[in-house]
């Protein structure tokens, strides 16, 4: 037990093991390549040239099928091998040597507009030529150092395709064992609400956001590995789908514990604000028998999340499941408050959505113990199955040249961040000046605005101080003993890998520790070497901003604004498409459009974390920008919501079309586009419009008509909610608000 539960926070922390299959993928091939390269008594400076190169090698290819990492890892050994004799042979001619960096760091840059296999070939061009000046490659030296280079990309071959291999297959399964268990923790954390008090309710809160938080994580990693891992496009889209409804139905089941907990209704998990305080209690009961009913049944509903397919026959779980599906029918309502009937029906959806997700990932299921309300809710899964249409996606995308593209512009961004990092450098020191460089290239790398690179400068900086720190330690402790350095270096290499994607200052100081190790065994070590490391690192960061700030500049404004808008297309396309559906339009591809808005939010929240850092100085820009996510996560629920209720059209007995929907949707529709002129174009005119409620929009003038029809009060809460967040939105992106017309 305690194997599986450590196992499973593992798979929880790492998603996929991606950190962990990194770091041991690049410590596997340093380890091949250093033990061959000592078996054929090589020389320390070569045993740190294979170790880097291998590095290099490893970490450089990030294509997802094996047959194509295995092309681009057999082209870029003759990348490497070009780019290390010029290294050499310009060594000793200073002008024609920089000038040629400068050049190659251009071409490593703009081969990014190539994909993947660009980006990697760019990369190994420039960090093996890098690595020959680090360890001062000469024209006499280049045989050795061929068979070195040879011995790291036969070490790097190794460690990925044998000792750490990685299948898109295998790597969709874990990913789905992480979805899975980070299902499990957050009902774990919804549990924690229901009996949380009222000094306890705010953590307990920040609980189920952050555990919503990587849960959605998770389904977006699944979803971009799904044509790579699944047999056929349908079967990509039942995964993909049968994953929305989990995570939409569990981030609902606890929407309806805060609502039910609280005096007041709660519309989202984000309410508004980051760290806004929960609702007022006052509504949740004690400990009478609904709550204690409630409490048994998120535990049964965390055991079936956590219990493995093959454990699924006994007939006690059987039992279990059968029960919570019931709920998903009117009278199998046990007694209680409205609310808290309200978390039995999100319970029922929730084991509906568990059944489905292990349906579509383990195939089909033991039926003999199923109950009437549990062979229903297979029915529905089958109908909805049956319906899958995996459509063509449209992929036409707006095309840039020249300086447009964000690619060409990064180039020579970088290039002449590159040139100022190599005069400034020289003028540090004649023998280490391309430390300033490296420093220059790497802030640009990932990064697409003055903010963003100002932000990773820092945090560069920070990590290479702390690691100066602590290569200084590491180094007087170590000496000249080779190999315990090198096991040393393998930890740090190992350490920086797996922290790289939860910190960058974190990576950054693994990887000056390890340098300074290498230094050492270089018998270059001394401090007044490390503190140059600093100041390069501090010029190299000073010339990739002022480049950045100058030389085509993208302004965070800009780039924000620009995202920004991205979102409001794309939540006004999964808006419109969802309330056409519900209103009786044809069927559309809901969930990629979904998922799109899930990704452009994503993108617009990493853009703005320049201007919601702690050290940036404008703290009303720093509330606004949060602000305006947060309310467009209010927004992209409710939207993920109306799609996945949408979805269920064809095939749920309770849900059915309602044409004066259509009429309520234009409005959201038109507030969006108004906003989202004024966002592009400051002079625009274009104004939110609010007016009387959705449910009023759907009265009827014919007597005796039911007020709401069919539709159910599910999406009309959803669309209410939508309708006001979107004019809530307004106010801090300075649209103004026209009067309602009467």
């Amino acid at each position: 037990m305690n194997t599986a539960r450590l196992r499973d926070r593992v798979a929880a922390s790492d998603p996929g093991l991606l950190r962990l299959a990194a770091g041991l993928r690049t410590v596997g091939a340093i380890a091949l390549t250093l033990a061959v390269l000592g078996l054929l008594g090589a020389s320390v400076p070569h045993l740190v040239t294979g170790a880097i190169m291998a590095m290099v090698a490893t970490f450089a290819i990030r294509e997802k099928q094996r047959s194509s990492q295995a092309v681009t890892l057999a082209l870029g050994l003759p990348v490497a091998l070009a780019s290390l004799s010029l290294g050499a042979l310009l060594s000793s001619r200073v002008l024609a040597g920089d000038l040629f960096f400068v050049a190659l760091i251009f071409c490593a840059v703009y081969s990014r507009r190539f994909g993947d296999r660009g980006t990697a070939l760019g990369l190994i061009g420039f960090q093996v030529y890098f690595v020959s000046l680090f360890v001062g490659a000469t024209v006499s030296s280049l045989p050795e150092l061929y068979g070195v280079l040879g011995v790291a990309f036969l070490g790097s071959a190794a460690a990925r395709f044998l000792l750490v291999p990685e299948t898109p297959t295998g790597l969709l399964e874990r990913l789905r064992e992480a979805f899975r268990v980070r299902l499990a923790q957050l009902v774990s954390a919804q549990l924690q609400l229901l009996d949380a008090g009222p000094e306890e309710i705010d953590e307990a809160l920040k609980g189920v956001r952050e555990g919503t938080a990587r849960l959605h994580e998770t389904a977006l990693m699944i979803q971009g590995r799904l044509e790579e891992g699944t047999s056929d496009a349908a079967a990509a889209r039942l995964v993909q789908r049968r994953v929305a409804d989990a995570e939409i139905t569990a981030e609902r089941l606890g929407l309806l514990l805060l609502s039910a907990h609280s005096a007041e209704r709660a519309d989202t998990l984000t309410l508004h604000l980051p760290g806004a305080p929960a609702p007022r209690a006052g509504r949740m009961p004690g400990r009478d028998e609904a709550m204690d009913r409630v409490r048994r049944d998120l535990e049964a509903l965390r055991l079936l999340v956590l219990r493995p397919a093959a454990a699924r026959s006994g007939t006690a779980l059987s039992q279990v499941r059968n029960r919570l599906l019931g709920y998903r029918e009117e009278e199998n309502l046990p007694p209680a408050p409205p609310a808290v009937q309200d978390v039995f029906r999100g319970i029922g959806e929730a084991a509906r959505a568990v059944l489905g997700l292990r349906i579509a990932l383990d195939g089909p299921q033991d039926e003999s113990d199923d109950s009437p309300a549990t062979a229903r809710s297979r029915e529905e899964l089958d109908a909805e199955d049956a319906v899958i249409d995996a459509g063509e996606e449209d992929d036409e995308q707006e095309k840039l040249t020249g300086l447009g593209r964000p690619t060409t512009r990064a180039a020579v961004q970088v290039a002449v961040g590159s040139s100022l990092a190599i005069v400034g450098g020289e003028f540090l020191s004649s023998q280490r000046w391309y430390w300033a460089v490296l420093t220059c290239w790497i802030v640009f790398i990932n990064t697409a605005s003055t903010g963003e690179i100002l932000v990773k400068g820092y945090r560069r900086l920070l990590g290479t101080v702390l690691g100066v720190l602590a290569g200084i330690v590491l180094a007087g402790a170590v000496g000249q003993h080779t190999w315990t350095a090198f096991a040393l270096v393998l930890v740090l290499v190992f350490a920086m890998f797996y922290t790289a994607p939860l910190s960058y200052t974190l990576m950054s100081f693994f990887v000056t520790a390890a340098l300074g190790l290498l230094y050492t065994l270089l018998h270059t070590y001394s401090l007044s070497v490390l503190v140059l490391r600093v100041e390069e690192s501090a010029l190299g960061v000073a010339c990739g901003v002022i480049a950045a700030a100058f030389v085509l500049p993208v302004r965070t404004d800009r780039r924000t604004n620009d995202l920004l808008v991205t979102v409001l297309e794309r939540l006004d396309e999964v808006t419109e498409a969802a309330v056409d559906q519900l209103s009786g339009g044809s069927p559309e591809d809901l969930l990629d459009q979904a998922r799109d808005l899930d990704q452009a939010l994503a993108d617009l929240r990493a853009a703005t974390k320049p201007l919601t850092h702690p050290i940036t100085p404008l703290r009303a820009r720093r509330d606004t920008a949060r602000y305006v996510v947060a309310l467009l996560e209010t927004c992209a629920y409710h939207a993920r919501s109306l799609a996945a209720t949408a979805e269920l059209l064809p095939t749920h007995p309770s849900i059915a079309a309602d044409p004066r929907l259509r009429r309520a949707g234009r409005r959201i529709g038109d507030n969006i586009g108004a906003i989202a002129a004024k966002v592009a174009d400051e002079r625009s005119t274009a104004a939110v419009e609010t007016g009387p409620s959705i449910a009023s929009l759907l009265e009827t003038e014919v007597p005796g008509t039911p007020r709401f029809g069919r539709v159910t009060d599910r999406v009309l809460r959803h669309v209410q909610r939508l309708d006001e967040t979107v004019v809530g939105l307004a106010r801090p992106l300075h649209v103004p608000v026209a009067a309602p017309k009467r």
